[in-house]
């Protein structure tokens, strides 16, 4: 893990077109603004987990294929 060190309205750049920059930092919360491409995904990690464990329990359900037929019946 690289550590780097950055003060209010300094900033980071990964690759050539993400940028990370501390908008300010206050009651110990740093505030950050990301520019980056609109095809780049961006969440915090907790929203992350929270997705993928969602996606996880989605994939474990069993589906009653008999009853989802009714539902797509025409009458």
């Amino acid at each position: 893990m690289l550590v780097l060190s950055r003060r209010a309205n300094e900033s980071i750049m990964i690759g050539n077109d993400i940028e990370i920059k501390i908008l300010g930092i206050e009651e110990g919360k740093v505030k950050l603004g990301i520019e980056a491409p609109k095809d780049v995904e961006i969440c915090r990690r907790e929203i992350y987990i929270e997705i993928e464990e969602e996606n996880i329990t989605a994939s474990k359900q069993q589906l009653d294929i008999e009853s989802l037929k009714g539902i797509f019946t025409q009458k």
